[in-house]
């Protein structure tokens, strides 16, 4: 009798499958960081080099004007009793950003030639102050949210095309933001110093001809970065160096999340001197409940003193306006908003970003760097008034040195002021 012999299939037992799964599930585990730092570190490269065309751009429009290009600038209703800052669709009462300037030197010759030279394809969505049916005026109306305008002025935000679309090189592909309540949104941020005195302002009040309202001394003793409102600089005006000085820094647009980066707090005019005067005011002035202590990138559960949601950062990147597509050089990146009047006002406004540690930052003569949070600040609460004003501390005369360190020093232009540190 023969004897039979036992054979075994192939295959993989339970446990040796099990064993496999586990192994790959540990390697996924182990790669799948790897491959996100990855994807991050060529988004943040991307990031810079849009931020590398914007400056090629402003280089680009100071060779061809000679001057860089105007902050808080545009057409204007001579006649404006009630102030620059209401909306019109007449007119974009002198509240443009820097970005609309330099549409043709960022390969949008086409969307600058919708701006300044509309057509009668291109017509009012509704009457506001003007006939239904004719075009908007060249150069387009104010920037201003539907939510905000008065009743007679119906048609002033998503009715204007071009200051809803979105441009890609204003983007940077790290920051997930976008759709409405957001107008175009942008990433890069105008630089205009270390001052919030009359930021908002510059050079008008209600004025729009130009007239300089408050006197000219006041203007000298704030007008010390890169950009300033309603004033042409040139490169010859940095006498720092343009290696030296801010001209722009990147900003992370709001989620809807209230992150203090995001959305701002404001506050009303009798705050005015205490934001001056001590720049954590809106960190400080109401408690703990402030910003959430258990977490402190986020405003508290108290909302009524944020911002309209409409209002978020770099919700606008054709509005001037500090929310929307400026930053200053007094807290360091990645720290709160703090806004007199809302959108309309000046006040603190630090660059941010979705990158881990820091912000990009783009040089007065084109080179882009990554300046970390923990960047040397000064100090924005000695006591005293620390800030840059006419009037302020030791003055504050134009030249005076930054009260903010290398991070203040970084954002004036002709302070005199050796930077001898790397950044």
């Amino acid at each position: 009798m023969s004897q039979q012999k036992r054979t075994r299939q192939g295959g993989f037992t339970l446990v040796e499958l099990l064993v496999v799964i586990a192994i790959i599930g540990v390697l996924v585990g182990l790669l799948l960081p790897a491959v996100q730092a990855a994807r991050e570190a060529a988004r943040r490269m991307s990031c810079s080099n849009n931020f590398k065309q914007i400056g090629i751009g402003i280089h680009n429009y100071h060779a061809a004007f000679n001057q860089l290009p105007g902050h808080m600038e545009g057409t204007a209703l001579l006649s404006n009793p009630s102030g620059w800052y209401n909306p019109q669709d007449e007119a974009n009462q002198r509240s443009l950003s820097i970005f609309v300037g330099l549409l043709p030197f960022m390969e949008q010759q086409a969307l600058w030639e919708q701006i300044s030279n509309p057509n009668m394809t291109d017509l009012l969505a509704s009457g506001g102050s003007r006939p239904a049916g004719q075009p908007w005026p060249a150069m387009g109306p104010t920037v201003t949210d539907d939510t905000n305008t008065s009743p007679s002025v119906s048609s002033l935000n998503t009715g204007y095309a071009p200051w809803m679309t979105e441009i890609p090189t204003l983007r940077c592909p790290s920051d997930p933001g976008v759709g409405l309540p957001a107008m175009g949104r942008t990433n890069y941020a105008a630089c205009v110093g270390d001052a919030i005195h009359y930021m908002d302002n510059g050079e008008v009040l209600f004025d729009l001809t130009g007239i300089w309202t408050y006197g000219p001394e006041k203007k000298q003793a704030c007008d010390r970065g890169a950009f300033y409102p309603r004033a042409k600089h040139k490169f010859r005006d940095f006498l720092d160096g343009l290696s030296n000085t801010i001209a722009a820094a990147e900003i992370a647009t709001y989620l809807g999340d209230n992150a203090i980066t995001g959305i701002g707090r404001s506050i009303g005019g009798g705050d005015a001197s205490d934001h001056r005067a001590d720049p954590t005011f809106c960190r400080t002035a109401d408690g703990p409940n402030t910003i959430d202590p258990t977490r402190p990138q986020f405003w508290g559960p108290d909302a009524s003193y944020i911002m309209p949601a409409n209002e978020g950062r770099g919700y606008r990147w054709a509005s001037g306006m500090h929310p929307y597509s400026v930053v200053n050089t007094i807290l360091p990146p990645n720290r709160e908003i703090c806004l007199l009047y809302g959108d309309t006002g000046a006040g603190t406004v630090p660059p941010s970003s979705r990158h881990q540690g820091g912000v990009h930052v783009l040089m007065g003569d084109g080179a882009v760097k990554f300046i970390t949070d923990s960047i040397e600040a000064g100090s924005s609460t000695s006591g005293t008034v620390v800030a840059v004003f006419d009037g302020g501390t030791g003055t504050r005369a134009p030249g005076s040195p930054s009260p903010y360190g290398l991070w203040g020093s970084l954002g004036t232009r002709a302070s005199r002021e050796v930077i001898d540190e790397e950044f």
